[in-house]
């Protein structure tokens, strides 16, 4: 393993070890679990937006693996603080890029967030990688909306 990849694995193992901005969502209806069937990841998320129109709070609760739970860490992160159109953005390029559609040279200004570039060598892994990231489009979808602000019902991320 190189020096880059065990950097990036510390990355993660931080990032699954001790996950920013989770909490106890128990307030929130099963309902709105986001769930990836294929391998038993399953996260609720809890987007709260400040008075300034811009996220204030990006929760999320449940289990998973570590490269779930640690994009779900690091998607907290980056999209607190951003308008839902911004975060909208980011969604969708981080998606892109997992994809296969978009190089994982376009996460390089993303911080930390970029370590999950690598996920796309391991496609049985992306939707662990994305499932939050669904969650977090399906959240912002819903507020467009008069739908809660949980979300939508099940997702397969």
């Amino acid at each position: 393993m190189g020096e880059l990849d065990s950097l990036y694995m510390e990355v993660i193992l931080d990032h699954y070890k001790f996950p920013r901005n989770r909490a106890d969502l128990s307030h929130i209806a099963d309902e709105y679990l986001h769930e990836n069937p294929s391998c038993g990841d399953s996260f609720k998320l809890e987007l709260v937006m400040g008075e300034d129109g811009k996220i204030e709070r990006l929760c999320f609760d449940g289990h998973g693996c570590a490269i779930s739970t640690a994009s779900a860490s690091l998607m907290s992160e980056r999209l607190i603080g951003k308008t839902p159109e911004q975060a909208r953005r980011l969604i969708e390029v981080f998606l892109r890029v997992l994809r296969g559609e978009e190089s994982p040279e376009s996460l390089e200004e993303w911080g930390d967030l970029k370590v999950l570039g690598g996920v796309t060598q391991f496609p049985l892994r992306v939707k662990c990688a994305t499932l939050a990231w669904h969650a977090a489009r399906k959240s912002l979808k819903s507020r467009a909306g008069d739908m809660p602000d949980y979300g939508t019902a099940k997702s397969m991320g």
